[in-house]
């Protein structure tokens, strides 16, 4: 999303003067939020922080948020991702500091959100420093740290009456190598997930050095449980100099992977057992160690369901706004779902046009739940008030499908005819028994004509009024990679295939020369349409779908995939 020009008046780059400003001449400074996105549950995300990501005009992101966190920001917000990653591009944090600032000076409401609790490892500290020497307002709001969500999500209290009474968080680097100034988000590929850091300085000293700083004596000592962030490839150092520091080597540990994602992992050991037990399973990053006494009631704690789509990945290529639905579906399911939205949809704005009066038709036809929305937009008889309900009581409405039909409830309206699948020659069927004279379809800028040249081969007379255009989302070369290498890909439209494949061909160019990531998607990748539309955009641009929903919804989606995970399985 591009960003909009800075106000008149507005001072981006340099300080602004002092003393009150006159009314509409200047702003003063915008506001910074300090928000924590929690562990990766997108059910864990504060009240507060959904409340700050929909006002934001600039959300400044990291890589490891969770996955629907920016579902709700607005249409027209800033969304900068300025997240580290693993053996790519990483954003400095000077420049992430700066990048708030500017965009404070400038008016701007503004959130940087940061995995985990931003004071636990999120160098949140820092940022919250540089904005208070550049007289930035400022707020913080803490998040769910992993050190206590993924063990609870694991079933491990990390204090419990009569096994430990105080909890420690420890950062689980212990190593050096790089160079001063060197950013680094974590081990392995990032090895933070939420409540770790999103970048950590290390000075160029070598790993003793880093040792010495560390008082193995007082943390084998400590009287409860240990929790360290970031620690997989340290683990034999940490367990090792823990028992040598007297720490017992029969106490329970446990490393949760992932924690609180759908596809969560734990794994029971000793203290002397655990980093034999994290190579033998192959534990990857994230993930955070615990040891002590509590670490021992996973197998009688642990609660979290396995679910049918667990250890699998799906990409969800639909509109921002509209993926919610189908992430949660997914996730619940067990999916690792990886989101690549490219599209959005906007308004047609077209000040010439008067105000839509529904009373001149005895029809009116909407195309799709985006559509809806729109239409309400419009809504005015004279009588009612702007986008009242009211004015379409003597107007028969006719939705596409059940997902339209669910959108005009929501605005307390009851479709009186819906089409049985998601196309529009099911609704032109279902019409098949209405006496039409006077027909409105409202729908996108671009769509099939199946649905008014049907009307009007009938006798009615039709108006189509394009209500709101689909454009391009641009999308990171982080979220392309991660679609590209999915196990599934969800194509909900035809637009979502036309965009995809536009922006990782594009990314594909501009990569070619250093990975050579040139092909739309991995070999691998199984394509997910939601019906014979979509699929026939598919073959258009050369892609067979393995699989096509029955119902042309989001839940015959969901079906069809469980459906041939499940064939797969077997």
């Amino acid at each position: 999303m591009k960003a909009p020009e800075h106000p008149e008046g507005t001072y981006p780059e340099g300080t602004y003067p002092e003393g009150t400003y006159p009314e509409g001449t200047r702003r003063r400074p915008g506001r910074v939020h300090l928000v924590g996105a929690g562990p990766g549950d997108p059910g864990l995300l504060t009240a507060r922080a959904l409340e700050l990501i929909a006002r934001a005009d600039t959300i400044l992101y990291d890589r490891l948020i969770p996955a629907q966190a920016l579902d709700g920001a607005r249409a027209d917000a800033e969304l900068l991702f300025v997240g580290k990653q693993g053996g790519g591009h990483s954003v400095p944090q000077e420049q992430t500091q700066a990048l708030m600032i500017e965009r404070a000076r400038a008016g701007r409401e503004v959130v940087r959100l940061k995995g985990g609790d931003p004071f636990v490892f999120g160098r949140g500290g820092e940022e919250a420093l540089a904005l208070r020497e550049a007289g930035i307002p400022f707020e913080v709001v803490p998040g769910v740290t992993a050190g206590v969500a993924a063990a609870a999500y694991a079933g491990i209290p990390v204090t419990h009456r009569g096994l430990s009474t105080a909890v420690a968080l420890v950062t689980g680097h212990t190593q050096a190598g790089a160079s001063d100034g060197e950013e680094r988000e974590g081990e392995d590929d990032g090895e933070r997930r939420t409540g770790a850091r999103d970048g950590e300085r290390w000075a160029s000293e070598d790993a003793e050095a880093h040792e010495s700083q560390r008082d193995w004596q007082a943390l084998a000592a400590f009287p409860g449980t240990l929790v360290f962030y970031m620690g997989v490839r340290q683990l034999e150092r940490i367990a090792s100099s823990l028992i040598d520091a007297g720490r017992p080597a029969s106490e329970p540990a446990a490393l949760v992977e992932r924690g609180t994602l759908p596809d969560q992992r734990t794994i029971g050991a000793t203290l002397a057992t655990i980093a034999e037990a994290a190579r033998r399973e192959r534990v990857k990053a994230p993930a955070i160690a615990i040891v002590g006494a509590v670490a021992g009631l996973t197998s009688e704690l642990s609660w979290l369901a396995t679910g049918p789509l667990a250890g699998r990945t799906v990409a969800v290529t639909r509109a921002r706004a509209q993926t919610s639905e189908l992430a949660r579906r997914l996730g619940e399911l067990g999916a690792t779902v990886v989101q690549a939205p490219s599209i959005r949809t906007q308004a047609i704005s077209d000040p010439t046009l008067p105000p839509l009066n529904p009373a001149r038709y005895d029809l009116i036809c909407l195309t799709s739940p985006n559509g809806v929305g729109f239409l309400f937009e419009r809504l005015d008889d004279g009588t009612h008030p702007p986008g009242d309900a009211r004015s379409l009581a003597n107007t028969r409405i006719a939705a596409i499908g059940p997902g339209t039909a669910r959108a005009l409830a929501e605005h307390g309206i009851v479709a009186d005819v819906v089409g049985e699948r998601f196309v529009a020659e099911s609704l032109v069927d279902a019409l098949v028994d209405v006496d039409v004279r006077r027909a409105l379809v409202a729908r996108a800028s671009e769509a099939r004509d199946v649905l008014p040249d049907a009307l009007r081969a009938r006798g009615a007379e039709v108006d189509v009024l394009a209500l709101y255009e689909t454009v391009a989302e641009p999308l990171s070369s982080s979220a392309l990679e991660q679609a590209r290498a999915a196990d599934y890909i969800t194509f909900t439209s035809s637009s979502t295939v036309r965009f995809f494949l536009q922006a990782a061909r594009a990314g594909g160019e501009r990569n070619a020369g250093s990975t050579g990531s040139d092909t739309p998607l991995s070999s691998t990748t199984r394509i997910v349409s939601i019906g014979p539309v979509t699929s026939a955009t598919l073959r258009e641009h050369g892609l067979e779908p393995h699989v096509q929903a029955q119902r042309h919804d989001v839940d015959g989606l969901v079906d069809a995939l469980l459906a041939d995970a499940a064939e797969h399985d077997g």
